[in-house]
This record gives structure tokens, C-alpha cells and sequence, in this order.
């Protein structure tokens, strides 16, 4: 029987962190994770991945990132900074666990992973982060298979996609730094637009557009707040790298996309495009149906949870 105190899943930045805190308070924990390796949940993500927090802002508590405080690191940097971490402070962890049911039996937890191991433990933290389940909208199961369709999830680099212009679905973070890169690549790109995009500068004066949101007191206003609300709606982006290269017309934007048959993308302006490739930069959506529990403490009204939640 492998019994603990408290087992955290997940050995990302947050599951880390709270084993971190909980080895300071000589509390006993166990942290188990899917991957073959600390840091793969960024290290498998696009080649050209690079962080849109500065490494003042990246680091987990007792260990600063190495280089520029205000510079911004690529993913493998990220990646190997966790593994670093886990190392340095000798957190308890175990690889190549995916938890298939977390169940609460009388006054404990029961953990099965995939490989038909159990585990036992008062206490879970869910610190699964929220790259979970990549979502696409229905309507892309109406292209023809002759369209290269991926997700973020599945793109590494330009060699991901065959001859012909790409549509990129989506404007967020990812979608902008993977337009840019194709851009250069000498692609002919088009970026689907849901919003009118709000961009940050990476720095101002020399300094992290981070530093300048916590001097100003930003950084302190949570999720809940009317200021956290309106920025959540408003998610900016962080870099300007794209607006030249939509300026002289080697990325172009488009409408949100909203409907598809065989070889075309229809838009919300009633145009259309017929695409060789699209990346659908369409973000994921949460799967806790493996927590077997409808503990108020851990899911909302909406059946969502924070970044990390505890099972008590």
C-alpha cells in the first residue's frame, strides 16, 4: 500500500511549489505526474515557444532563474529550470503516473493511476495546469481531409505543415508568436481574429512590462476582482513582433472563423478562405471527470476549479 500524508498531481510550477512549501514544514508529500520527465509539459510544446512572463516573474520560490531578471525565457529554459528545481531541493516525486480516478472512501483518498497503481493519502492537491484537453470547435470535423489541420499542442516548427498558405485560428499568445514565426518562414499567413487584439510592449523603459504592473500594484488584484475580471476579458498580448509584419501585409488578419465545409473556412463577415494548413491556436478546456467527488471546495457553480485545488 503507498500511503501519504498528502499527494499533489501534477509536477508542474505550482505542484513544485506547494511541495516546496510543504518539505519546508517538514509535512510528508508525495508529487506524481504524467510525464517521462520534470519540465516536459513545456519542453514538448512548439520549438519557438518563448515564455510571455519575464524570469522575475517565472521563478518559484528559493530558486531565481539564471540570466536577465527582465528577459524573457524560451520554453526549454523553462523546462530545464523545473527539473533544476526538483533536483536542487530533492522534492519526492514519480514519474509516469497518470491518474486515471482520485475517489474520497470514509476519511481517506484513493489514487489509481493508469498503470494500475494505488495510492492512499489524506490530503490531494490538484495542481494539473491548464493545458489539459486541446479544444477545437465542431465545425473543423466538416474540412476535407486534404486540409493539414493541427493544434498548438501538435505544432513544433514550420517543418509541421506541407507547401501551401496557413490560417492560424485564434489570437492569443501562442497564435501571435507562431504567426510571426511562419511569417518569417516566408509562409503566407492568415490569422482569424475573434476580438481586436490589446498588446503589451515586453518592456518599457528598460523594464519588465511585469515590474511596472507590480510597482503600479496590478500584480495584487486577484481573478475575483472587477480590475482581474476586465483584464481577464482583455487579455493582452505581450510583444509587438507582429504588428509590422501585419503592417506591410506578410501576416493578414481575417474575421472570427465561425463555419467550415470541405476546403473552406467561412469567416463572421461572410468571407472565406480556402487554407492548405490551419493551426487552430483555439486554447484547451478543463476534464476533471477523473475526481470522483462534488466537494464544493474544489469545483465552482461553472464545475471549474482555481489553478490549484485541495481535496481535504
Amino acid at each position: 500500500m503507498n500511503k501519504y500524508k498528502t499527494i499533489i498531481i501534477g509536477a508542474g510550477q505550482a505542484g513544485l511549489a506547494m511541495g516546496y512549501q510543504l518539505q519546508l514544514k517538514k509535512e510528508p508529500f508525495l508529487i506524481i505526474d504524467a510525464h517521462q520527465n520534470i519540465g516536459d509539459s513545456w519542453r514538448l510544446r512548439y520549438d519557438s515557444l518563448q515564455l510571455f512572463t519575464p524570469r522575475s516573474h517565472s521563478s518559484l520560490p528559493g530558486l531565481k532563474m539564471s540570466g536577465n531578471p527582465s528577459g524573457y525565457p524560451n520554453k526549454d529554459e523553462l523546462a530545464e529550470y523545473l527539473q533544476k528545481y526538483q533536483q536542487k531541493f530533492k522534492l519526492n516525486v514519480k514519474l509516469n503516473k497518470k491518474v486515471k480516478s482520485v475517489v474520497k472512501v470514509n476519511d481517506e483518498f484513493i489514487i489509481k493511476t493508469t498503470d494500475e497503481k494505488e495510492f492512499n493519502c489524506s490530503n490531494v492537491i490538484v495542481a494539473t495546469g491548464p493545458f489539459q484537453v486541446p479544444y477545437i470547435p465542431k465545425f473543423h470535423e466538416e474540412l476535407s481531409p486534404s486540409i493539414n489541420q493541427l493544434h498548438t499542442e501538435d505544432y513544433k516548427n514550420p517543418s509541421s505543415l506541407k507547401n501551401g498558405d496557413v490560417l492560424i485560428v485564434g489570437g492569443g499568445n501562442s497564435g501571435m508568436q507562431i504567426a510571426v514565426e511562419l511569417a518569417n518562414d516566408n509562409k503566407k499567413v492568415y490569422l482569424s481574429l475573434g476580438k481586436k487584439p490589446k498588446f503589451f510592449p515586453y518592456q518599457i523603459l528598460g523594464k519588465s512590462i511585469f515590474w511596472w504592473l507590480s510597482v503600479l500594484g496590478v500584480m495584487r488584484f486577484t481573478i475575483n476582482s472587477k480590475i482581474g475580471q476586465k483584464i481577464k476579458q482583455n487579455d493582452p498580448i505581450i510583444g509587438k513582433e507582429i504588428l509590422p509584419l501585419i503592417r506591410n501585409g506578410h501576416i493578414k488578419t481575417l474575421n472570427r472563423a465561425t463555419d467550415s465545409s470541405g476546403e473552406i473556412v467561412y469567416f463572421a463577415n461572410k468571407t472565406s478562405l480556402k487554407p492548405s494548413n490551419i493551426i487552430w491556436a483555439t486554447g484547451y478546456k478543463n476534464d476533471y471527470s477523473w475526481i470522483k467527488t462534488s466537494s464544493e471546495n474544489v469545483f465552482n457553480s461553472k464545475g471549474l476549479r482555481g489553478t490549484t485545488s485541495i481535496l481535504t
